[in-house]
C-alpha cells in the first residue's frame, strides 16, 4: 500500500536560487519564479506547508513585454480615498518601477492567503546584476523564453 507523504514545516530544507531576468519575458519569468516559491517543482510539495525554496531575481530592468502591451496594459492602485486611483502604463513601470513591475507579477501567481503572504517574502528582485545574497551560495535556475 503506498502512502501520501506529507512535509511538515520543520522537515522542509530550502535552497536559494538566482534568475537572470535579463531578456525575458515577464510573464514566463514570473510563473517559473512563482513555481518555485511554492514548492511545486519538489516531490515533497504539500498544498498547506511552505515548501518553497528562495529567489533572487536580478537584471529586473531587463524584463521584456510582447506585442503592444507597453502601451495598452494599465497597472492600477488606490488608496481608498476618493481620488486616490493610481494609474500606470507598463511603459511606465518597467522604465522606473521595474522591480515592483516583477515583484506584483510575481505576487499574482501565489495564492492570496495567509501561506501566500510567506511566501511572498521568499522573493528579492534587484535591477542590476549584483545582489547582497551571495552568502546564501544560490543555485542559478535557468527560465527558456
Amino acid at each position: 500500500m503506498r502512502q501520501t507523504t506529507m512535509a511538515k514545516p520543520a522537515e522542509v530544507v530550502r535552497q536559494w536560487y538566482v534568475v537572470d531576468g535579463a531578456g525575458l519575458t515577464l510573464g514566463r519569468l514570473a510563473t517559473e519564479v512563482a513555481t518555485v516559491l511554492r514548492g511545486k517543482h519538489l516531490p515533497t510539495y504539500t498544498p498547506n506547508v511552505d515548501t518553497g525554496d528562495f529567489v533572487i531575481v536580478i537584471n529586473a530592468d531587463k524584463v521584456v513585454v510582447t506585442g503592444d502591451q507597453e502601451f495598452k496594459k494599465n497597472y492600477y492602485a488606490t488608496s481608498q480615498w476618493a481620488g486616490g486611483l493610481r494609474v500606470r502604463s507598463t511603459k511606465i513601470m518597467r522604465e522606473q518601477y521595474p522591480e515592483e513591475w516583477v515583484t506584483k507579477a510575481v505576487h499574482g501567481m501565489l495564492p492570496h492567503t495567509k501561506l501566500g503572504d510567506k511566501q511572498r517574502l521568499h522573493l528579492f528582485v534587484y535591477t542590476g546584476s549584483t545582489h547582497p545574497h551571495a552568502a546564501q551560495q544560490p543555485k542559478e535556475m535557468k527560465i527558456k523564453g
